[in-house]
């Protein structure tokens, strides 16, 4: 994981669109992010978006990675769907194999997994689930990385990981509140999505002192190698650039 006051890498979810339907401004956030997480079709995206992501990836020289869900185009993919870990496997396979085999076609190489939505909060909050992915990435052809929350129990999950020949790469989010506990307060929660002003306070502080202030207002650790942007609209843009300008800072 980064060491305190390192650079901090940012990544965002990106090829979120379909069809006539437009999702993030993908365009504009490509250049001031490190990371772009490409969804694979089940949640968001179609060959024509995902094709023109990854044009624009390697325009911009950033790093790709797959961003699977559960089949929910619908919800986008913000339900949890009941799967066996049979299922969790396959369908992880299937969009990682899809991603990989088109970014081949534009002379780039995958180099980790981001689960989306629901299935990234059951990855967390279920230790079967995590387990699933966790032989999904071993089952595949080449060694992935899977990109998961940094949380007070980053020590157990690289454990368990390791074990199944897995790299991870913890990530934090620039715009949310945390539990006392160290993971997201969820959406319903009153304060859990921060405005500008405490989302730039947070950054500053991951980045400088490994630290945030959860919805106690207590000071936890919070050790991360990313920080999870959001490219939706021009204000978003402008908060991803002074974001961006902090994690420069040695």
């Amino acid at each position: 994981m980064q060491e305190q006051g390192a650079f901090m890498k940012l990544n965002c979810d990106l090829g979120e669109s379909y069809g006539v339907w437009k999702m993030g401004q993908d365009d504009l956030v490509m250049p001031h992010i490190d990371m772009a997480n490409v969804a694979c079709g089940f949640h968001a995206g179609d060959p024509h978006v995902i094709n023109k992501t990854l044009k624009l990836a390697k325009q911009f020289n950033t790093e790709v990675g797959a961003h699977p869900s559960y089949p929910d185009s619908l919800g986008f993919g913000r339900r949890s769907i009941k799967c066996s870990a049979t299922e969790i496997i396959d369908l992880m396979l299937y969009q990682i194999a899809a991603l990989d085999g088109m970014a081949k076609s534009q002379g780039i190489t995958i180099s980790y997994v981001k689960p989306h939505g629901a299935l990234y909060n059951d990855m967390m909050a279920n230790s079967d689930i995590f387990e699933a992915i966790l032989q999904a990435m071993n089952q595949y052809y080449r060694p992935l990385k899977l990109m998961i929350l940094a949380t007070a129990d980053a020590e157990d999950r690289k454990i368990k990981a390791s074990s199944y020949g897995v790299e991870l790469i913890f990530e934090a989010f620039a715009d949310r509140r945390y539990t006392a506990q160290g993971a997201l307060a969820p959406r319903s929660q009153k304060g859990s999505v921060l405005d500008r002003k405490s989302t730039l306070e947070q950054v500053e502080s991951l980045v400088n002192n490994g630290h945030v202030i959860c919805d106690t207002g207590a000071t936890i650790a919070i050790q991360a190698d990313t920080i999870c942007v959001h490219g939706d609209n021009e204000e978003a843009i402008e908060l991803v650039e002074q974001i961006r300008s902090l994690c420069l800072k040695k």
